[in-house]
């Protein structure tokens, strides 16, 4: 998965394979559509298999951890609050950015979805919102895909935990650590499929919708760049010089190794240790402020995924000419917010926590496999947006807890 040529090899064959025939198309009595929408199904159902304990055991871990640091208080009062504005923001962004350029318009697939599917997805009470935020039968929540509860009682649970005896917390930490790295490896394994995946999905959609898919799809990918772009230059350099009042050539200067790390790994994690050495030697920031900032915003403040994720279901919506009403907007925005608190940071990460959203809107998944396609390349973006997002979040902690060196001297930017 390091090289995103199988996606797009896969993408091409499926256009023409997808051009060439229907479905009524039959090769010795076989139906190539149906294969590739039973093939194409296995591969939603086998990311489907990960979320519930992927997301859980992801929250759970990211939330003990912040609220069981020595050093949290007010430093990590101000660095979850630093978090939680710049992933709104980055959902902001790319919600708005979406709905203004509306790149999935000119192509509807609404007749490819069954009358459920449009039901639902156009049904939206906030009274039924607020229900399956807290479930009254959280097994149950978990058995039917509740992802609000789900993403609910794993706030709760990992908080819970933080104040239980020490022995009972490291028990727990281990289990919960265990289940998320279990489920990481199956999410890679998973991951080696993806162009298979990506070719049955596509050319099922193609053979439905035709070439004119195309055209949504390329719409979809320079729009995405524009809300990284906006992002990244755009409300970074306001917040660093308005906020943290630092120079913002400095902070790309110290940042650049990180940035190349992670836009070549597709992965924020990978780039941690880069991050870590970026800003303690190039910006000058204390160890005691990244020891704790850089880590915890790996699992808990990557804004360029939230952002690209929300981008993701309104283009979804916008193809299959599935028009979102004002709840369903704002439960959008809520949900967006609360999966970005735990996204996996690791290639392909990013695709359950989309997943996370159709579901909780009741969005067609099959919609997926216009956004794998293009998924790979968008992912060496987003991932670089995510590593801006929380090493400007640690700048800005160690400007407000005093560190008056943080980017003021040229001479660790020169080392």
């Amino acid at each position: 998965m390091k090289k995103p040529w199988s996606i797009l090899i896969a993408l091409a064959l499926a256009v023409f394979v997808g051009s060439i025939i229907d479905k009524q198309t039959r090769i010795w009595g076989i139906s190539p559509y149906h294969v590739f929408e039973v093939l194409g199904t296995l591969f939603i159902n086998a990311l489907t298999l990960v979320v519930v304990p992927l997301v859980s055991s992801s929250i759970i871990t990211g939330v003990a951890r912040i609220a069981s640091e020595s050093q949290f208080g007010r430093i990590g009062l101000r660095t979850f609050l630093y978090f939680f504005l710049t992933n709104l923001v980055g959902i902001l962004i790319g919600f708005s950015v979406a709905s203004l350029f509306s790149p999935g318009s000119g192509v509807s697939m609404t007749n490819i979805l069954s009358a459920e599917t449009i039901q639902t997805a156009n049904s939206g009470v906030f009274t039924d919102l607020i229900l399956e935020i807290i479930p009254s039968n959280i097994l149950a929540a978990f058995a039917k895909g509740n992802m609000l509860g789900l993403i609910f009682f794993s706030l709760l649970f990992g908080y819970a935990i933080t104040q239980v005896q020490r022995k009972y917390l490291q028990t727990h930490m281990q289990m919960w650590k265990g289940v998320f790295e279990a489920m990481i490896r199956i999410t890679h394994a998973i991951m080696y499929l993806l162009p298979l995946g990506v070719f049955c999905l596509a050319a099922k959609i193609f053979a439905e919708a035709g070439l004119q898919t195309l055209k949504p799809l390329g719409n979809f990918v320079w729009t995405a760049l524009v809300g990284f772009i906006l992002f990244s230059f755009g409300f970074i350099p306001l917040l660093l010089s308005l906020v943290g009042k630092v120079s913002v050539r400095n902070y790309f200067k110290a940042i650049s190794p990180a940035i190349v790390t992670a836009f070549s790994t597709g992965s924020s994690s990978a780039t941690l240790p880069i991050s870590l050495e970026c800003m303690e030697v190039r910006a000058g920031i204390s160890n005691r402020i990244c020891s704790l900032v850089i880590p915890l915003g790996t699992s808990l403040n990557l804004a360029g995924t939230a952002l690209y994720n929300t981008m993701a279901v309104l283009f979804i919506s916008q193809v299959f000419g599935l028009e979102l009403t004002l709840v369903n907007q704002v439960t959008l925005i809520i949900a967006a917010l609360l999966v970005s608190f735990g996204v996996a940071s690791v290639p392909g990460g990013g695709l359950v926590a989309a997943l996370t959203l159709l579901r909780i809107l009741g969005l067609p998944l099959e919609g997926l496999g216009l956004v794998l396609a293009t998924d790979r390349i968008l992912d060496m973006f987003r991932s670089t947006v995510n590593v801006c997002s929380y090493t400007t979040c640690s700048v800005l902690v160690a400007k407000s807890d005093g560190e008056e060196t943080v980017l003021a001297k040229k001479e660790p930017l020169l080392r």
